[in-house]
Order: structure tokens, then sequence, then C-alpha cells
């Protein structure tokens, strides 16, 4: 019996490890060429398998991936959350097993469909459904887009097929060079090999392409303020006009700035209780003929919550006036963070789903861009952005940079900030925009329209970082027609596949 079990687990737990293995693709360890060979080890360990077996050793590697990948998770909800360790590592690895479940359906979808190990299963149907399974994770439940392969490969060859379809289109040639090398292993088809050669050489010769190029002539003076306030302290109130004296303080020394940028929600009030607070601001920034944009949370008439941005100084508007439906308010927000999925029955269960300020409500999923002293930003609000299709559409001709601001305090030292980071750079290269991040205890960091970090400072500790930076002409094939190209591939080669299969079956 012990030998049975034993012997019906031997290739879940390998999956388990080599999706384990996955995350030294991602930031901070950035092994990129495990990103490639993860997927390439599973479609092996897959070969000949049942629909039943397939499913299990998939959802046994998205338990390896996600376990160690999204282990950061636990930093929040067992400092935060005010939970008993055990009931912490119970809901961690509830999501770690719901995340578990895409790469499952992967694997079952693989083998119930395309069972014969041939070309169509390797180089059509395998890097198509996980295209396809990665996409409905980052939108059921609102989606959780997180360590797709694809950003895995920002500073690789690969990364110079961001601007032309995006990090998906990139995900899509991580999994095809990695089921080429497993075709080629089970058919000792070495010649194949020049697929994924090929296909790195290509992204080594795109690095030529100037899809956008930068405007010396259009320059802006940016200062992003990194307040390393302590997540336990910030909402008290007595630490609250110290934490706003410290901002003001920081900004006030960058006054020669263009703009000034705060973290997500740095103002620790709702925006109604310190209006002469702002107003003061306001008044300051106008005066030293600069801007400041700021994270701060709104409540309105109908006492409905909002994570929002607010501008002061010089703006299109006269002066400050308290008026929270001109304010950039977040859309995508954080699941347990900001809303409780199924709210009545989870509210009474925990601490957890009582955070304060859990229930907020999502702005609109377009929104006009920030607009600062002359300069146009196009927002971000943290977890936002993950989601680059909703980046994408709020990004126009006129939008000079991608804004996003954060508060990764929530998750202390882990590696869940420093993925972040590496995200946010995905979206610059996607769009070709240089993109600023600021945050309250790291990574503050301002980027170049290729993704690459040109200007950071330390993490967890109190500073400025100030960098003058370029805007950028012209515009990349992904902004102008998105992931479309790519879905009308998939669409017509699985379609194709899948007409085949029907044809051929008896």
């Amino acid at each position: 019996m012990i030998k049975v079990v034993t012997h019906r687990l031997k290739r879940p737990l390998a999956a388990a490890f080599i999706g384990a293995l996955t995350t030294l693709a991602f930031a901070p360890y950035q092994y990129w060429p495990i990103a490639i060979l993860s997927p390439m080890l599973l479609l092996l360990l897959l070969d000949q398998r049942t629909t039943k077996q397939a499913a299990w050793i998939g959802f046994f590697w998205g338990l390896g991936q996600f376990g160690t990948g999204v282990s950061w998770v636990h930093v929040s909800i067992d400092t935060f959350g005010g939970m008993p360790e055990i009931v912490t590592i119970i809901l961690l690895s509830l999501l770690v097993a719901y995340l578990a479940l895409y790469p499952a359906l992967f694997a079952w979808l693989l083998n119930r469909y395309c069972a014969n190990s041939g070309r169509t299963r390797f180089f059509i149907m395998a890097p198509a459904l996980w295209l396809i399974c990665e996409l409905l994770r980052g939108w059921v439940f609102t989606g959780f887009p997180w360590l797709w392969l694809g950003y895995s490969q920002i500073d690789s060859p690969l990364a110079s097929f961001g601007p032309i379809g995006g990090v998906k289109l990139i995900t899509f040639m991580v999994m095809l060079c990695g089921s080429a090398l497993a075709y080629m292993a089970l058919k000792r088809a070495w010649r194949l090999a020049v697929i994924p050669v090929v296909i790195l050489a290509t992204g080594f010769g795109l690095t030529s392409a100037q899809w956008v190029t930068p405007d010396p002539n259009r320059v802006a003076s940016i200062a992003l303020i990194q307040g390393n306030i302590a997540q336990e302290l910030k909402w008290l109130p007595n630490q609250r006009w110290p934490t706003l004296m410290k901002y003001v303080d920081l900004s006030r020394q960058n006054w020669d700035s263009d703009v000034i940028i705060w973290p997500e929600a740095a103002i620790p009030a709702l925006e109604y209780e310190v209006q002469p607070f702002l107003t003061n601001l306001d008044h300051a920034a106008r005066i030293n003929n600069s801007s400041i944009i700021t994270g701060i949370i709104n409540l309105d008439e109908n006492k409905r919550f909002y994570n929002s941005i607010l501008t002061l100084g010089k703006t299109p508007s006269d002066a400050y006036h308290y008026d929270i439906n001109a304010r950039y308010h977040k859309y995508h927000l954080l699941p347990f963070g900001e809303f409780v999925p199924f709210e009545s029955l989870l509210r009474p269960l925990a601490p957890l789903f009582n955070l304060p300020m859990s229930s907020f409500t999502p702005g609109n999923y377009v929104q006009p861009n920030i607009i600062a002293n002359g300069f146009s930003f196009a927002p971000a609000l943290c977890y936002e952005i993950a989601f680059g299709d909703q980046v994408r559409a709020n990004v126009n001709e006129t939008t000079d940079f991608i804004l996003t601001l954060s508060n990764d305090a929530w998750f202390g030292h882990s590696i869940g900030p420093l993925q972040h980071m590496e995200i946010a750079r995905m979206r610059a290269l996607e769009l070709g925009k240089p993109l600023i991040r600021s945050t309250n205890n790291g990574v503050t960091a301002i980027t170049d329209y290729q993704g690459h970090i040109a200007y950071t400072i330390p993490q967890f500790e109190t500073g400025v970082l100030k960098a003058d930076v370029e805007t950028t002409q012209g515009v990349t094939p992904y902004y102008r027609f998105g992931p479309w190209p790519l879905y009308i591939w998939i669409l017509a080669t699985v379609g194709w596949a899948l007409r085949r299969r029907m044809a051929t079956k008896p």
C-alpha cells in the first residue's frame, strides 16, 4: 500500500518541487531561465498521464509555485490581521490552493483535448491554454495576475516583446520555448532547439527597435517622499500630525521640484477632516510654483470609502477645494484588504475581515489623467499596477508618465514589494512611458521608458528621491493594439486544433 501511494505521489511531488523553483525566476532572485525550464519539466511530467493524473500534477505544481511565490501574504495576515498563527496558515493555504487550481485546469485541458504527444500539443495547445488559464486567474473574483511567467523576463532578451504584445505575449513566448524544449526531449528531436534560440535571438534583435524616443525638451523635476511610517503606528490618532509634519518638512526642502509626490494614503486622515491643512499646503505649493500629488482616503455622503489621489499646488483648478468627485479613485481593490468578498458571511468570522476601512468603493475603470504643474500622469494605486489592461486604458497620447503610489509596509521585509516593483517595470516597458513609483517604505523608484530602474532609494529608510525625468514621444504597438492580435492568434490556432481533432476522431 505504501509503495502504491509513494508511486502515485512521485510525479505530483516532483511537480511541487519544480513549481517552487519557479519563484527563483522572479524578483528578487531573477534567474529568468528557470521560467522556461519549469514549464518544460511540467510538460514532461504530464506526458502520457490521464486527465485526472494531469490535473493533480498541475495542482501540485501550482502549490509549489504559489506556496513560495506569494508566501509574503502571510506577513499582512499575521501582523495586521489579528489572527492566531494556525488560522493565518489555514487562510494562506486556502489562497495557495485556490491559485493552484489554474495550473491544474491547464493540465486537465491539455490532456483532455490534446493527449497525443504531437506537435499540435506542444506548439499550439500548451502555450495557448497556459495563457488562457493565466488570463482567467487575472479575472475571476476581480483577479490576481501575480507571478505571470512573463514578468520574470523583464531583464531577459524576451523583454523586447513587451512593447509589441505586453506581458501576455512574453508569457506566451516563455511557454512556447518551454514546450519546444519538452518536445525536443521527448522526441529526441534536437534540431528543435533552434526554436527557443530563434525566439531569444529575435528578442536580442528587437532591443534595437525604437518604438518611442525620449523628449529632451520636456523634462520634469520630480521629488518622491518616502516617509517610512510604521504601519502599526500610522493610523493612531496621536501620530497624525507627526506624520503630516514629517511629509511637510521633507517637501519644504524640495520646493524647487516641479512635482512632489507622496505615497498611497500618505495622509492618515479622511480628506474632509484635514481641509485647513490641505488649503495651507496647496497655498505653499502654489507660491513655490510646485505641485504635490498624494494618496488620501475619502468618504462620501453615502458613507462610502474611496482610496484616492489628490493634487495640490499648480493644477488646472484655481485653488484647493473639497470635491471628492474631482479625485482619482482606485478601481481595482485588493480582496480582503480593501473589500471583503462574500462580506455578510466572512465579516463576523475574524478580525482580519474587519481591518480599518476594509470596505472601499471602486472608482471608474477609466478616469482622467492627473495634471500637475503642466505634466500629465496616468495613475494606478498600488495593486492596480498589476492590471496591464487597465493601465493601458488610462494612458492616452497626452500622458507623460505612469504614476503608481503604494504602501508595501503591509508586507514587511518579504519578497512581495520586490515582485511588485518588477510588475510595475513591465507597465513602463509595455507603454513606452517612464514610470514613477512613490511608496511609504520602498521600493520607491523611477524607471525609464524601457522599464529599467534609473533612480531608487533604499527600502525602510526615510528619504527623498529627486530626479529630472524626460518624457517620451511616440507610442508602442502594444499601446496602439493591446493584446488583441495575440488573442486572435490564440482563438484561430486553438479553434483549428480542436476542429482538426474532431475531424480525426473515430
